[in-house]
C-alpha cells in the first residue's frame, strides 16, 4: 500500500524533507545544508528523512514532491541556460520595440541566438493582424544555432492559432523543443514574451532536474512518482515541469504558505517564513497564497506569469550584526560555524534572539556558549529590537490596511520573532513549522490555470464552460484525479476601450493526485 509521500524543498540555506502517512501526519523530518549545487543537499535531506523510516515503510512510499530553486539560481548565476531562437508573431504591429529590448545586456547576451518580428498574431478580437508567414520563420531559423524557440504572438491566450502551427512546423522540420506563450504568461506581449524565452532557457536545466530527482529515486530504491512543486502552490508532473520549468521559480515561498495554512488549520492570515538569509511574507486567502497583481521581476527579466505576492526582508537567523545594525548581509548556510551560540565568531540574529530569551526546541548549550563569546548582550537585544520593528512594519505593509489577522510564523528561524506583534490578532506557531515548506510540498494539489478574452458576441454561459473545460484538462496534465478536480478560481474582468465589448476570463482548476 503505498499510502506514505515525501515533500521536499531546497531553500537557500536548508533543503527540507518530510514523510507524511494516508492521514496527512509528519511521521518523519529532517533538515539539512543546502549545497551549492543544489542537488547535493537534496539527496542529503532525503536520505536523512529516509533514515527515521523502516525497510517496509520505505516500501510504502507512492510519491515524492519537489520544490527547487535550480531555475531560479540558473537565471541569477547566468549558467546551465540554453541558446534561444526568439520569435514573435506581430509584425507589422509590434516592431516598435524589438523582443528582450529591456533584458540585462549580459544575460541577453547568454540567451539570445537571435531574435525575429514575423507577420502574425491577433487583434483582441481574434482577427489575424497579418497572416502567419512560415518561410519566413524557415528562413530565421535557418540562421541561427538554437537550442530551442520561444515563440509569442499578440494574443495568443485568445488566439493560440499561430503558436500551435509554428511549434508544428519547429518540430517537425527542425526538431527543437518550443515554448509558445499561451501556455506560460497571461495578456500583456512583452512581459509574456519574456517569461517564454526564459522558459525555453530553462529546458537544459530542467532536464538535469528532473533527471537528478528521478536517479536519486532510483539509488534508493523508491518506486515512486515524482513530482515539482509550481509557483501557486500546486504540483506537476516532472513531464510538464521539463516542457514548463519556468513554473517552479517562487514555488519555495508557495509552498510555505500553503504549509502554514495545512500546519495552522487557519485558512486566511499573514505568513512570515524566516530562514536563514531572509523572511518572506505572504498572504493566505482560503488556503491559497494570494497572487501578486503586478508583473514580477526575475533576474532582471519583467514576467506576468501568476507568481505569489510576496514581499522579502534582509532577516534571518544567519543575518549578521554589527553593534545594533542588522544585515543585510547573512552567514548563510554556514551559520552553524559561524554564529555565537554554535562557537563561531560572527554575532547574529540568533544570537541575539537567544540574549534576549527566545530559545528554540533543541537548544541545549547555544545560551551558555553565547556567554562564553564575550559579546555585548544589551547590543544583540538592541538590534534584535530593530529586527522587531523591521518585521512589524513588513507585516503593516502585507495586510494592505485590512488589521487583525492572525500572523502564522515558520521556517527554521521562526523563534526569531516575538509572541507579540502589531497589527495582527495573535502570533501562531504551529508543530512543525521548521519544516512547513516541504509539508507544503507534501500536500500540495495538481492544478490548471486559463487566462484568455471572451470576446463579446461570444454567449457567456457557454464561453465560460469551455475555458473551465480547458482548465480542469490542464490540471489532469498536470497529475490531478479527473474526478476530484474542482474550479477553485474563476474571475472576470470587462475590457474598456475596445471597439465592441470584450472581457478576460481567468480560471484556475485543481484537485487532488490521480492514485
Amino acid at each position: 500500500m503505498a499510502d506514505l509521500r515525501v515533500g521536499v524543498d531546497v531553500g537557500g540555506t536548508n533543503t527540507d524533507a518530510v514523510v507524511l502517512d494516508g492521514s496527512d501526519r509528519v511521521i518523519a523530518k529532517a533538515k539539512r545544508p543546502t549545497s551549492r549545487d543544489v542537488t547535493e543537499g537534496l539527496r542529503a535531506a532525503l536520505d536523512a528523512v529516509l533514515a527515521g523510516l523502516d525497510p517496509y515503510a520505505r516500501k510504502r512510499i507512492g510519491r515524492v514532491m519537489l520544490g527547487t530553486t535550480h531555475a531560479t539560481n540558473a537565471i541569477l548565476e547566468r549558467r546551465d541556460l540554453g541558446r534561444v531562437a526568439v520569435l514573435r508573431l506581430g509584425a507589422p504591429a509590434t516592431t516598435s520595440v524589438p523582443p528582450l529590448s529591456d533584458w540585462p545586456g549580459e544575460l541577453r547576451e547568454v540567451v539570445s541566438a537571435g531574435e525575429a518580428v514575423v507577420p502574425g498574431g491577433h487583434y483582441v478580437d481574434g482577427r489575424e493582424i497579418g497572416r502567419l508567414d512560415l518561410d519566413a520563420i524557415r528562413r530565421f531559423l535557418d540562421g541561427t544555432d538554437a537550442d530551442a524557440v520561444a515563440v509569442t504572438g499578440v494574443f495568443s491566450p485568445s488566439s493560440a492559432g499561430h503558436e500551435l502551427a509554428v511549434r508544428e512546423l519547429v518540430q517537425a522540420e527542425y526538431g527543437l523543443p518550443v515554448s509558445a506563450s499561451h501556455e506560460i504568461g497571461s495578456l500583456g506581449l512583452l512581459e509574456r514574451e519574456n517569461a517564454t524565452v526564459l522558459n525555453a532557457a530553462l529546458y537544459r536545466v530542467a532536464a538535469q532536474v528532473t533527471g537528478a530527482l528521478t536517479a536519486t529515486l532510483a539509488e534508493r530504491g523508491l518506486d515512486a512518482l515524482p513530482y515539482l512543486a509550481q509557483n501557486d502552490g500546486t504540483l506537476m508532473t516532472v513531464e510538464q515541469a521539463a516542457r514548463l520549468p519556468v513554473s517552479t521559480i517562487g514555488s519555495g515561498p508557495a509552498n510555505s504558505l500553503r504549509g502554514a495554512a495545512f500546519l495552522s488549520g487557519v485558512p486566511d492570515a499573514i505568513v512570515a517564513d524566516v530562514g536563514g538569509t531572509s523572511t518572506d511574507l505572504g498572504v493566505l486567502a482560503g488556503g491559497f497564497p494570494r497572487e501578486s497583481a503586478a508583473a514580477v521581476e526575475i533576474g532582471g527579466v519583467l514576467t506576468n506569469f501568476r507568481m505569489p505576492d510576496i514581499l522579502a526582508i534582509a532577516l534571518g537567523g544567519g543575518t549578521v550584526v554589527r553593534g545594533r545594525a542588522v544585515g543585510p548581509d547573512s552567514v548563510g548556510y554556514r551559520i552553524a560555524e559561524e554564529a555565537l551560540v554554535f562557537g563561531g565568531r560572527t554575532p547574529t540574529l540568533t544570537d541575539a534572539a537567544v540574549a534576549a530569551g527566545r530559545l528554540p526546541e533543541g537548544s541545549a548549550g547555544w545560551a551558555d556558549r553565547l556567554a562564553a563569546s564575550g559579546a555585548d548582550l544589551a547590543e544583540l537585544r538592541a538590534a534584535l529590537a530593530l529586527a522587531d520593528a523591521a518585521a512589524a512594519d513588513a507585516v503593516d505593509r502585507m495586510a494592505l490596511g485590512r488589521a487583525g489577522r492572525p500572523l502564522v510564523v515558520v521556517g527554521g528561524g521562526a523563534f526569531l520573532l516575538p509572541a507579540d506583534l502589531p497589527g495582527v490578532s495573535r502570533v501562531i506557531r504551529p508543530e512543525h513549522a521548521e519544516v512547513a515548506n516541504a509539508v507544503g510540498a507534501a500536500i500540495a494539489l495538481a492544478s490548471g490555470r486559463v487566462d484568455t478574452i471572451m470576446p463579446a458576441h461570444e454567449s457567456r454561459a457557454e464561453a465560460i464552460e469551455r475555458v473551465k473545460e480547458e482548465a480542469a484538462a490542464r490540471a489532469v496534465a498536470a497529475g490531478a484525479d479527473p474526478a476530484g478536480v474542482e474550479i477553485v478560481d474563476l474571475l472576470e474582468v470587462p475590457l474598456s476601450y475596445l471597439a465592441e465589448p470584450a472581457v478576460r476570463v481567468h480560471v484556475k482548476a485543481a484537485g487532488p493526485l490521480a492514485r
